[in-house]
């Protein structure tokens, strides 16, 4: 995919969690920066904070010695720190969220004067997210001869919509639906006849296995907040993670994930889309996932499931 990127052609990948694909693109991002000029030249869409705030630690990473700058422009924090930062000096590169973007854009502290690069990362999962409207209008506002990068897990209708809309003669790197697999992940599950019984296996299961990490997946915010209520009633240590808790506590939960001074982390699917915690051993779908794809993005190391 980096040598399509290089020459300069629109690309559609389809592309799992874990594949590489942050990286290829952050690279092909940084080859054709020109790092004497100070303005913002390529654009990165992520469908939570989260996942933009760690494909702005990759893209620093990788573009350490070249002096790259890279902010990551996402809703939750102070708008008015994040005007005078992109206002100060315009990054080379803007990893953001689709509200926050747009609004930036619209009131024109971020300019996309000369914004050659636009990557869509996890575009299905934005869309599913209600982002429509947003990254169309984002769209707009870009140069019509901009290159498109759109990277997906599926193929939707709607994702398929935004590629004839504003793609010019994509190459596509698609996978075929059988392809999408688990080869090689340890898939256990719990027969758990009332839905109930779940809370006293989960705890069961807890006293009984060695965890280094675990994440523990619901399909509701509401249900992550009563699950870890319940826990902690219990004396179980376990922190919580979704989309209504305020932007800064998110920031802390994730950090000490990531750090291992918290061990077992409940979430929605926030946490399924190309978040990358490599401790992980141990994936527990609560709920079962609505969908194939998300069941999919869930597992990191091994899963297990409680079914009723």
């Amino acid at each position: 995919m980096c040598i399509l990127l290089f020459l300069g052609y629109d690309v559609i990948a389809q592309a799992q969690s874990g594949t590489g694909k942050t990286a290829t693109f952050a690279i092909s991002i940084l080859q054709q920066l020109e790092i004497d000029l100070k303005e913002t030249q390529a654009l990165v869409l992520a469908p939570t904070r989260e996942l933009a705030q760690q494909i702005q630690k990759v893209i620093l990473a990788l573009g350490d010695y070249m002096g790259a700058t890279c902010h990551a422009c996402i809703g939750g924090t102070n708008v008015r720190n994040e005007m005078q930062k992109l206002q100060a000096e315009a990054p080379h590169i803007v990893v953001g969220t689709p509200g926050r973007v747009f609004d930036m854009l619209n009131r024109r502290y971020l300019s996309p004067k000369w914004i050659k690069m636009f990557v869509l990362d996890e575009a299905d999962e934005m869309l599913s997210r209600g982002f429509k409207d947003q990254i169309y209008e984002i769209f707009q506002k870009l140069s019509t001869n901009i290159q498109v990068v759109l990277l997906s897990a599926t193929m939707p209708t709607d994702v398929l919509e935004v590629t004839k809309k504003f793609m010019r003669d994509p190459i596509r790197i698609l996978v075929k639906k059988e392809e999408l697999t688990l080869e090689g992940i340890k898939q256990f599950y719990i027969n758990v006849e009332r839905e109930e019984w779940k809370l006293d296996t989960l705890c069961d299961l807890y006293e009984t296995l060695t965890i280094t990490q675990a994440v523990i997946f619901l399909n509701t915010r509401r249900k992550v907040d009563w699950l870890t209520e319940k826990m902690h009633a219990r004396d179980f240590t376990v922190s919580a993670l979704h989309g209504d808790m305020d932007q800064k506590e998110r920031d802390v939960i994730m950090r000490e994930f990531r750090s291992g001074s918290s061990r077992v982390l409940i979430t929605t699917d926030l946490l399924a889309r190309g978040i990358d915690v490599q401790q992980v051993s141990l994936v527990i779908n609560y709920d079962l996932p609505t969908n194939r794809e998300n069941y999919i993005h869930r597992f990191v190391i091994g899963i297990l499931h409680f079914c009723y």
